[in-house]
């Protein structure tokens, strides 16, 4: 019952958080692309009211024309609408999304014992400091060289910097699945905390201001900006950290954390292209395509580096030893490492899933409703057995058991050999 709560409630969030993440990114792209796209205005009243941009836009049947006033209107409207409540679902929702699927099961989803044999409390607490401590130093960056001459640049390269160094320590530390939806938390948490210690205080400060007939001091608009522009350039790469769970060659890979840095750089070159493109079209800037072009390349480099071993090469690896307190499997290395061709012996396959599966999807304990323990049921869950160990490789869980490379390649031959139960 446990486990079929915690799927309701994964789901659940997973869709909560989905559907505010959509909000929220689609309003931040949707204003960088105004802000890219305004032109001065041509009204000699919109002039005179201080507006700085307008833009005329057709959607849905109808004409819409925004424009946008260089520090403040003449008078402030009755209704305003704010945009934050995106932002804080969104984290609200992912922070609840990670602690169900993270934090409540530490020592299965975040603990990787071959990376650091830790105690659950202590991996729960350095996963939620990457948080606190990524948001301190990235704000202090943003404070110390901000307005400093060249500070965009300066700021971008120490913000890369910063999130390098998170993304090796954490793949380092945590199981890798774990790792890349950790760095992607991690920049989403900086991205929700721009909205709520600098984006909104300080448009509260501008409105105060005009509402006390005082001066508006453009510090507060500069600010917001920075903080806005830094979170656009943020979404690309957090999406890619939260979809690739779904991806274990991403994650698994012996060098995940240059896949991880790699990725996210490109999202962020891809990024620049589509924020630079509207000022292109208007004469404002050169061609923006170098940067898409570059994100491309690292991505088609990312993939052909990747790129799986043979099979057969594969198969031939030396058996690494098995985890500690695991006996090896008698006779299932020397199956794995057989041709292709050669017969598949069922009893081989089924030593194999007794020594690293029985223990979560056997007679006592069957996680996911799921159970190994016979021929028939083997045969049974063989399409789902093939898909989670040989393609996916998630099972086991961060390879608790110590499954060996011949040992997936075993349950790949006997898969497709049709999944026979016999000798």
């Amino acid at each position: 019952m446990e486990s079929y709560l915690l799927d309701w409630a994964n789901l659940l969030l997973r869709w909560v958080h989905v559907i505010t993440a959509i909000a929220w990114i689609g309003s931040s792209f949707y204003f960088v692309f105004l802000d890219s796209s305004l032109t001065p205005p041509e009204d000699e009243d919109l002039k005179k009211q201080g507006v700085s941009g307008e833009l005329w836009a057709v959607h849905g049947g109808g004409f819409y024309h925004p424009v946008k006033f260089a520090v403040s209107p003449p008078k402030l409207p009755g209704h305003l609408h704010w945009f934050f409540w995106e932002s804080y679902s969104t984290w609200i929702s992912g922070f609840a999304l990670f602690t169900v699927s993270y934090l409540y099961s530490a020592s299965t989803y975040l603990i990787d014992k071959s990376r650091m044999d830790w105690a659950p409390a202590t991996a729960i607490v350095v996963a939620l400091a990457f948080f606190v401590v990524f948001w301190l130093l990235y704000d202090a960056i943003c404070r110390i060289f901000g307005q400093r001459k060249n500070g965009d640049a300066i700021v971008g390269a120490l913000v890369l910097v910063l999130v390098c160094i998170a993304s090796w320590l954490a793949c380092h530390w945590f199981a890798g699945r774990a790792a890349f939806l950790l760095v992607g938390a991690m920049i989403a948490t900086a991205m929700s905390a721009n909205v709520f210690f600098w984006i909104i205080p300080g448009q509260r400060t501008v409105i105060a201001q005009i509402k006390a007939g005082e001066p508006v001091d453009p510090i507060h608009g500069k600010r917001g900006k920075q903080r806005s522009v830094h979170n656009t350039y943020f979404t690309l790469p957090v999406l890619f950290a939260m979809l690739s769970n779904h991806y274990s060659f991403t994650w698994s890979h012996p060098q995940n954390w240059l896949v991880l840095i790699l990725m996210m750089f490109a999202g962020a070159a891809i990024r620049q292209f589509f924020v630079m493109r509207h000022g292109y079209k208007l004469g404002r800037n050169g061609n923006p395509l170098p940067y898409a072009l570059v994100g491309v390349a690292v991505i088609v480099g990312a993939i052909a580096w990747m790129r799986p071993a043979p099979v057969a090469a594969v198969a031939a690896v030396a058996t690494p030893a098995p985890a500690a307190g695991v006996a090896p499997v008698s006779g299932a290395t020397g199956a794995g490492a057989a041709g292709a061709g050669s017969q598949i012996d069922f009893k081989s396959v089924q030593a194999v899933l007794e020594q690293r599966c029985y223990m979560c999807h056997g007679e006592q304990v069957q996680m996911k409703n799921l159970r190994l323990d016979s021929p028939a049921l083997a045969q049974q869950h063989a399409q789902a057995v093939y898909q989670q160990v040989v393609v996916q490789k998630l099972m086991p869980m961060n390879n608790a058991t110590g499954m060996t490379d011949a040992e997936r390649a075993l349950v790949k031959r006997w898969f497709e050999a049709g999944a026979p139960t016999g000798p």
